[in-house]
């Protein structure tokens, strides 16, 4: 016996809850959005009453305690992402979380394996995983379009914060030492893309090497409004090997020429080549192209409708297809009742895992084995 319905409540009440959380789920006929949480409660108050959710308040406990509540939706800033969802896990609630669940692997790990023991689905905010573009391509490569994979090369990357004016909060995860680069686009910007290679390749990662730059050294900070020494990689470049005669590049940047989200994901192989931009052209967010060992030059494709969510349209502003299909997907798994649960915390645990894999190898000047990183506390 499945459920017809999902009561869902969303913590955070911020800029990315206004423009790709809140609205996909109220476009959602099968969701029922009742509260909103926010540790700014007059920010929620004003946020709710915009949306016409019925409840707002500062206290997390209320939705937890709430036994109607089905899903948490945590949209806050990175420092509550774990803390938040364990408590959401630990109250039998589904959760959706924005990225990263957590800094360290070994926590994401653990979180979904708190999921798991409790029969509970959980999502990762890996926006760009449900653009129409990437999951048409995904059923392509399964279908054996490419055939076998030879090559990845992945991009996030855009222009931003090229402009040191343009406030940036302070980097989340310190580096070791100050002199040493701290982690901040490889996280922020590279997981999407990481998560992307991993779906894509479907072949254990074994060994990753690569490295970290600041291109600009001083930059305004969100938090003061004041200009500051923030040595952060707004840059970075690595290349990734796999049990499958696979290899990758992968790169991410804040300070690459293009347009946001400057998404670009390239596969080729032994029959065939998929690339997909997900980038704002033209009024245009996505196209994808192919290309055959028979046929060279590269085409594009439409993408079939089933691929959208109800009236969606690549002329609509990429949050609102793309996170739109992510609620989508995530209501059919929950409401389905089934094993299926895509782009959930194992996989943020992969993603994370592969990112602290990159940063050792940048750190140390080396290869770094994936088994170099573990995956469990105490492994």
């Amino acid at each position: 016996m499945t459920q017809e319905q999902l009561t869902v409540a969303v913590a955070g009440a911020g800029r990315w809850a206004d423009r790709a959380h809140i609205p996909g789920w109220q476009r959602d006929p099968r969701v029922n959005l009742v509260a909103l949480v926010d540790t700014d409660r007059k920010l929620a108050e004003e946020m709710a009453q915009r949306f016409g959710i019925p409840h707002a308040t500062d206290d997390v406990r209320e939705v937890l305690e709430d036994a109607s509540v089905d899903v948490l939706d945590v949209a806050t800033g990175n420092d509550a992402h774990f803390e938040l969802s364990m408590a959401a896990l630990e109250a039998g609630k589904h959760v959706l979380c924005e990225k990263p669940v957590h800094h360290d692997a070994r926590e994401t790990r653990r979180a979904a394996d708190l999921a798991a023991a409790n029969g509970l689905k959980t999502k990762l905010g890996f926006t760009f995983r449900y653009a129409p573009a990437i999951q048409y391509a995904k059923d392509l490569i399964d279908e054996g379009f490419v055939g076998d994979v030879y090559v990845f090369n992945g991009y996030e990357q855009n222009s931003q914060w090229i402009d040191p004016a343009t406030p940036l909060r302070q980097a989340e995860q310190p580096a070791p030492d100050e002199n040493e680069i701290a982690v901040s686009s490889i996280e922020g910007y590279g997981a999407p893309i990481i998560d992307i290679m991993h779906w894509w390749v479907d072949s254990p990662l074994t060994e990753v090497v690569g490295t970290m730059r600041n291109f600009v050294p001083e930059r305004m900070v969100r938090a003061t409004g004041l200009r500051q020494r923030m040595n952060i990689d707004d840059g970075d470049m690595w290349i990734c090997e796999f049990e499958a005669p696979t290899i990758a590049s992968i790169q991410s940047s804040y300070v690459t020429v293009g347009n946001y989200p400057g998404i670009e994901a390239r596969i080729y192989g032994s029959e065939g080549a998929i690339i997909v931009r997900l980038v704002e052209e033209a009024g245009i967010c996505q196209t994808i192209r192919t290309a055959t060992k028979n046929s060279v030059e590269f085409v594009e494709r439409s993408i079939p409708e089933r691929y959208y969510p109800a009236g969606g349209s690549d002329r609509e502003e990429w949050p609102s297809l793309f996170y739109s299909n992510l609620i989508k997907d995530f209501t059919d798994e929950i409401l389905g009742g089934g094993e299926v649960n895509q782009g959930d915390f194992a996989q943020g645990a992969l993603v994370q895992r592969t990112i602290n894999a990159f940063e050792r190898a940048a750190r140390e000047r080396r290869w770094v084995a994936l088994s170099e990183v573990p995956e469990l506390a105490g492994v």
